[in-house]
């Protein structure tokens, strides 16, 4: 695996970037600022074992579900952000409302996922439909035995996309996505996931670090692969530390609007405090049905399918530095 690249500039030429935006999707990052995002409206509940298919540890409340989206999309248009809503899920697909992991966008095009959580796998029709309503090309599906979804996937530089390998995303899956990504000049880092609480709980790679700047990240170092944080440190990355009582809320799971802007739920306020000391503006929002009891937070709600990679300014010397 070769060595990260300093900058953006070593790795990117300027009119490659300007392409994505041109056509409206694509950007090749987890920070760039955001242009177009999907959501996904919450469905109604179907029965009352809703919670327990799903594994919630309560029965869902579709009014607050509602009235907390609402507001978080309110907040994403007030940040000049294009939403796009995916047609209405079916009474009782309560998990559509995290429509990071149903696709993937690459500049090429979208990739299918399919979810390692069986009781997810139709949330990637309307993921699919709204793409060919919108336009942009499928360029890869994963099938069966693979699984893979979205919440393992992060991009560490225009060329580089980590992958958590675990419960939701097996080696199969990889292999996959590997073979699609790769005639376009994209290499795939596998980082391995723990065991954690078991299968029946989320544990994605996003549930453990979130970049918010170039080379900066917020992460929950004791579930995160050695040779992952090694790979890192060696490439100068800010590691942010969330303290140990925020990660059950979340306080790993980071959305970047733009380099150095982020949204993030409202209860972790030491995270928060830790952000905004290292010059990260923090934006934050009340999920407690649409996060808390859903188990997944702000990256997990939206879509990204446009960053504007030619807007961004490559970082300089004294972003580098390792906490």
């Amino acid at each position: 695996m070769r060595e990260f690249a300093r900058n953006l500039s070593e790795s990117l030429t300027e009119a490659a970037a300007e392409e994505p935006a041109r056509r409206g999707y694509g950007g090749h990052s987890m920070v760039a600022p955001l242009r177009r995002v999907l959501v996904q409206k919450p469905a109604p509940s179907r029965s009352p074992e809703d919670a327990a298919r799903f594994g919630y540890p309560h029965a869902p409340n579709d009014e607050l579900a509602v009235r907390e989206h609402d507001a978080l999309v309110s907040l994403l248009a007030d940040a000049e952000i294009e939403v796009i809503a995916q047609a209405p899920a079916p009474a009782g697909e309560l998990d559509a409302i995290f429509v990071y992991d149903s696709s993937f966008i690459t500049d090429e095009g979208a990739i299918l996922t399919r979810p390692g959580k069986a009781v997810r796998r139709p949330e990637v029709e309307l993921a699919a439909s709204v793409y060919r309503e919108l336009g942009i090309p499928v360029i890869g599906t994963i099938e069966e035995p693979g699984t893979l979804e979205g919440g393992d996937m992060c991009w560490l530089e225009p060329s580089i996309l980590a992958v958590g390998e675990g419960f939701r995303s097996n080696s199969a899956g990889i292999d996959q996505l590997t073979a699609i990504v790769q005639p376009f000049g994209i290499d795939v880092y596998r980082v391995p996931l723990p065991y954690w609480h078991g299968e029946a709980e989320c544990l994605h790679l996003l549930s453990l670090i979130s970049p918010v700047d170039h080379q900066t990240a917020v992460v929950y170092l004791p579930l995160l692969a050695v040779p992952f944080v090694q790979l890192l440190r060696r490439a100068e990355w800010t590691l942010i530390e969330i303290p140990e009582e925020e990660f059950s809320t979340q306080g790993s799971n980071v959305l970047t609007l733009e380099p150095g802007k982020v949204l993030m739920l409202r209860d972790n306020s030491i995270t928060r405090g830790r952000l905004e000391e290292h010059g990260i503006e923090v934006l934050v929002y009340s999920g407690d049905e649409i996060s808390h009891n859903r188990a997944g937070g702000p990256t997990c709600l939206t879509r990204p399918i446009l960053r504007d990679m030619f807007a961004e300014e490559a970082p300089t010397e004294g972003d580098a530095a390792d906490t």
